[in-house]
């Protein structure tokens, strides 16, 4: 289980997050939703530790994240962040940097390394750019080599902010259906979404933040039913079940 417990903070002199507090379980996609400005992007900073919280802890199977050595943390919690730089290497040196964590002095990689790497690449249908330039990748492209490098991390918690950038539709639901397999793999899989459709369609779990704060945690049904996520966003929610799933639309009010 991974717990967020009364956690506070942002940047400098402004707090973004007040007392926010949520569990994720592992074997469960849990959706983190809410308008832009919300703290979406400030939060899997802060679970994953690259920004550090005013208050508040961080527990993964009842242990404080920040009490594990920073090279543990790694072998913990991946985190895909929504901005970031280009490097000008290969698809398959960046997947490999998954890896990293793993390796001992001298920074050498394994046969293992090299095959778990394969694996993912071959699971993203983007084997055959494992020699082509990053930076010569449409950000689509670029995406989905990302999402192999936090991936071949292997990590029991996958943080994913907005992993569906840049991707088409067709690709999107690929990715999507990708994040459900790593849950139902025994992971806890989070991920900031701003597609409340898909959010709520896809996760098993919801926590929705407003101006820093969470103003509901629990299924996708009780979002919808309890008129939470349309008071946030503003919205009309609408659903239809289709083919023994309920399918979610999104209206003005």
């Amino acid at each position: 289980m991974l717990e967020v417990k009364n956690l506070s903070g942002g940047y400098k002199n402004k707090a973004v997050l007040h007392d926010v507090s949520f569990s994720a379980p592992g074997g469960c996609i849990t959706a983190i939703l809410g308008p832009n400005g919300c703290g979406k992007s400030t939060l899997l900073k802060m679970i994953c530790g690259i920004l550090p919280a005013s208050s508040g802890r961080v527990l993964l199977y009842g242990r404080d994240l920040r009490k594990f050595p920073a090279g543990q943390i790694a072998q913990k919690v991946a985190y895909l962040a929504q901005q970031r730089q280009t490097p000008d290497i290969t698809v398959g040196r960046l997947v490999l940097h998954g890896r990293f964590p793993y390796l001992s002095y001298p920074r050498r990689y394994r046969q293992e390394d090299y095959r778990i790497a394969q694996e993912v690449m071959e699971r993203l249908n983007i084997r055959d750019l494992a020699e082509v330039q990053l930076n010569r990748l449409s950000g689509g492209q670029q995406q989905k080599a990302y999402i192999a490098m936090a991936l071949a991390q292997d990590t029991d918690v996958v943080l994913l902010d907005e992993p569906t950038t840049y991707l088409d539709v067709s690709h999107q639901l690929q990715l999507l259906h990708q994040a459900k397999e790593l849950a139902g793999s025994g992971k806890h899989v989070l991920m900031v979404i701003h597609d409340l459709s898909h959010g709520l369609e896809t996760a098993d779990r919801v926590v929705l933040l407003n101006k820093g704060t969470v103003v509901m945690e629990g299924s996708p049904e009780k979002a919808y039913r309890s008129a939470a996520a349309e008071q946030v966003f503003s919205v009309k929610i609408s659903r239809v079940l289709l083919n023994g799933k309920w399918r979610y639309l999104c209206t003005e009010k």
